[in-house]
């Protein structure tokens, strides 16, 4: 269920006799190359929360769609700080627990917004106890990309497959090969990952602002990849 369908009285029943869980999607709005639109890391995110709420029953609010981006600096990034996006989720998670829900999923879409999610959780500690207390150990936050055997990129042969299958926004006449980090050292590899988490670092690594390899992205793996990871998130989210 999406959050546009829901009114307040029945919203507020619901609640009660059902304590539904809520998945918070979170994004980004960065550089993906020349040929993903800007807005790839909150769609993707935005369609893996739909398909899990479908399956599993639960509620899909709207997508935070702004990230912790500096690290694509001086490419495109539209950023906010660590300490922003922590406070919009801590004041989220609190408001929705004064309102009754005790069961929240944040889930994440980008890379740069990790840290900042692994330090929500302290900050959550810090809330009045009784709220706290409410969630009852039913906070989570997953990346999504975890849930899947295929190893990550950015705008590479993943990201571009899963746009392929939920976007006809993909310009595929202007895919091209970024870093292969596999031609690396296991040295140069480690060092690649740790520069390209700094701010501006992305692109010293990665100069079209594409990690990996998107020529052979196909809508059929896209298809693939997001059946196989709403599966094992749903296993996961409701053990």
């Amino acid at each position: 269920m999406d959050a546009s369908e829901l009114y307040d009285p029945e919203f507020r029943e619901l609640i009660k006799s059902k304590k539904p869980t809520i998945i918070i999607p979170v994004g980004s709005l960065e550089q993906h190359g020349a040929h993903l639109p800007i807005t790839t890391d909150s769609d993707i995110v935005t369609e893996i929360a739909s398909r899990l709420a479908k399956k599993c029953g639960f509620i899909v609010f709207p997508t935070v769609s702004y990230g912790v981006s500096f690290e694509h600096s001086p490419l495109f990034n539209t950023s906010v700080t660590t300490t922003s996006l922590r406070t919009i989720l801590a004041n989220t998670v609190i408001s929705l627990v004064e309102n009754g829900i005790t069961s929240i999923i944040i889930l994440n879409g980008h890379h740069g917004n990790q840290d900042t999610l692994k330090r929500l959780v302290h900050t959550l500690h810090g809330i009045p106890p009784h709220i706290y207390k409410q969630l009852n150990r039913k906070f989570r936050y997953e990346s999504y990309w975890h849930f899947m055997e295929h190893e990550f990129d950015h705008a590479g042969f993943v990201e571009t497959s899963l746009m392929l299958a939920i976007s006809d926004k993909v310009k595929m006449k202007k895919a091209k090969k970024g870093l292969i980090i596999e031609n690396l050292s296991k040295l140069e590899q480690s060092a690649a990952k740790k520069l390209s988490t700094q701010e501006g670092g992305f692109p010293q690594v990665a100069k079209n602002g594409v990690w990996g390899d998107p020529t052979k992205a196909t809508k059929k793996d896209g298809e693939k990849f997001l059946a196989e990871i709403v599966k094992n998130l749903a296993k996961e989210c409701q053990s």
